[in-house]
């Protein structure tokens, strides 16, 4: 009988053969990135919020600065949220507080007549804005509050008027100050009065009398207006 041997191929590759290697099993586990690094940092978007928020701070009290006749610091350490709160509700519509860093204030008061709140600039301050000539009106809130909620600590530590700057102990020149119905009737008793009146008018301090003067004059245009 004759026999037939049946050859099988071997699983195991010739030498001729070469396996080709199309890199790891896991595409992922690369020893190296396969992108380049930017080795400069974005600026975060945290940071510009940030900047913004100041700037728009700084803008906030440029604009609470036109036609604001008295700006005053007040100490704000352990004020709570309502009572900073009660304490804008108390204030007329003319007087404005705010809450902002003292480097921020500074910013936007550096170059003008304001900057001599300087002396304010440490620790926490609110800041009162008064639109009105109406002075010691102005004041008289924060007073009353200040009485009413115990709150001697928190004084105003400095204020400023047509250029000038009145510390904690001069601020009662500021709540004493005559409202406008009081020059009024100051001016109108000088000239009814005798001479001497009118004199005694004349040798009150200089910021007094204009503003009697201004008074006066505001008294004859409304009455020659209203001809």
């Amino acid at each position: 009988m004759e026999t037939t041997l049946l050859s099988f191929p071997s699983s195991k590759p010739s030498p001729s053969q070469t396996l080709i290697n199309f890199g790891p099993a896991n595409p992922f586990s690369l020893s190296k990135p396969f992108y380049k690094s930017n080795s400069r940092r974005p600026i975060s978007i945290k940071s510009a919020i940030s900047r913004t928020k100041k700037e728009e701070t700084v803008e906030t009290v440029k604009t609470q600065l036109e036609n604001c006749h008295l700006m005053a610091a007040i100490k704000y350490t352990g004020f709570t949220v309502n009572q900073f709160q009660e304490l804008r509700r108390s204030l007329p519509e003319s007087s404005k507080l705010l809450v902002a860093k003292n480097t921020l204030v500074y910013k936007a008061i550096e170059g003008t007549q304001w900057e001599a709140l300087k002396p304010c600039m440490k620790g926490m301050n609110a800041w009162l804005f008064v639109h009105s000539e109406e002075i010691p009106e102005a004041i008289k809130p924060y007073r009353n509050f200040q009485k009413e909620k115990k709150l001697e600590n928190n004084d105003f530590t400095g204020a400023v008027f047509e250029g000038k700057f009145y510390g904690p102990g001069d601020f009662k020149q500021l709540e004493t100050m005559p409202s406008r119905a009081e020059l009024y009737a100051k001016i109108l008793g000088a000239l009814q009065s005798p001479a001497i009146g009118l004199v005694s008018t004349l040798q009150a301090p200089a910021r007094d009398v204009i503003m009697v003067l201004k008074a006066y004059v505001k008294k004859l245009e409304d009455e020659s207006g209203g001809q």
